[in-house]
């Protein structure tokens, strides 16, 4: 079984995707468009950078080793920091300008080649109907500094092993470095979750050690008849203990948690062709197609069947 991040991630369909690897020297600049459903990321394998995040006053340093995660696909500015108002050019308009193909390295900027930059770019995808509170709430932007070192040995090779062999030339390169990727997420939330940081964004349950551990429980068998008693057994505190506490780190009660997972759960399973409405029902832990049912449109705005033909009217179109 999943342990509570994976499971989170999983059922939200992440993939990763590189974009390319940058050979950038001064000056240049790029804009990024939004993007929906997408966690952005950008890792400095060599040189250093200016990150402008929409909406953020300033702009993120970004130095050789470290990692910068836009987990909501705000558009933003990479740049050298040289009269950004000039250099700073659609992403559009610099592929078309370097001449970049989708392949090797993409290569733009102008005449100083001692000042060169080179950033891992890309972004991991989500299914466009999943949701979860963890993702929902994270900022802006999550800067890991000096990420690979922190991170881990293994993550250090991971990520050197990535810049080797993004848009390199070596038979399955750009898969391997694809296959890489997915793991940098999930270590780069795992981080900000240790971190101090998310009570300051309503998460702090997943780092209190015993309500995470309540919640590991809870992903582990999300069909079982859970109450917050049996949460608050899991975590090793007394109910009325547990109910405030979390009330307090998340803003939503526990089986307000409960429910909303329980809802993502049977998205999942609505989606396949398949699966019965009952099958849905029983996936999210109700007894009755009626319970569920009611539970859903209250969740979700629509009924079982409206979100089933919603999906179906898309995938028509694709």
């Amino acid at each position: 079984m999943l342990d509570l991040l994976s499971d989170i991630l999983t059922n939200l369909s992440m993939r990763g995707t590189l974009y390319f690897r940058t050979s950038f020297t001064k000056p240049w600049g790029v804009a990024v468009p939004s993007y929906e459903n997408v966690a952005r990321f950008h890792f400095a394998h060599r040189g250093n950078c200016l990150v402008k995040v929409a909406g953020q006053d300033e702009p993120i340093s970004l130095a050789q080793g470290d990692l910068v995660i836009i987990p909501h696909g705000a558009s933003h500015d990479l740049f050298c920091g040289h009269e950004p108002e000039r250099t700073v050019m659609p992403l559009d308009a610099v592929l078309e300008k370097s001449g970049f193909d989708g392949s090797g390295v993409l290569v733009y900027g102008g005449e100083e080649p001692q000042s060169e930059t080179q950033l891992i770019c890309g972004h991991f995808s989500f299914e466009p109907n999943s949701r979860h509170i963890l993702m929902e709430r994270l900022p802006p932007f999550i800067h890991l500094t000096n990420y690979g070192e922190n991170a881990g040995r293994w993550m250090e090779a991971t990520l050197r092993m990535i810049g080797e062999e993004a848009g390199g030339r070596k038979m399955g390169g750009d898969l391997i470095a694809l296959k890489m990727s997915e793991a940098i997420l999930a270590q780069a939330i795992r981080s900000f979750i240790e971190s101090s940081d998310t009570q300051n964004w309503a998460l702090g349950a997943f780092s209190d050690k015993n309500i995470a551990r309540a919640l590991d429980a809870f992903h582990k068998a999300p069909a079982e008849r859970w109450t917050v008693e049996m949460l608050a057994n899991a975590a090793g505190m007394s109910r009325t203990g547990f109910a405030v506490q979390f009330q307090k780190l998340m803003l939503m009660s526990p089986m307000e948690y409960v429910t909303s997972w329980r809802m993502e759960i049977a998205k999942k399973v609505l989606q396949t062709g398949s699966a019965s409405l009952t099958d849905a029902a029983e996936g999210a832990g109700y007894a009755s197609d009626s319970a569920f049912t009611r539970a859903f449109k209250k969740e979700t705005g629509q009924t079982p069947a409206e979100f089933r033909k919603g999906i179906s009217a898309v995938r028509s179109q694709v």
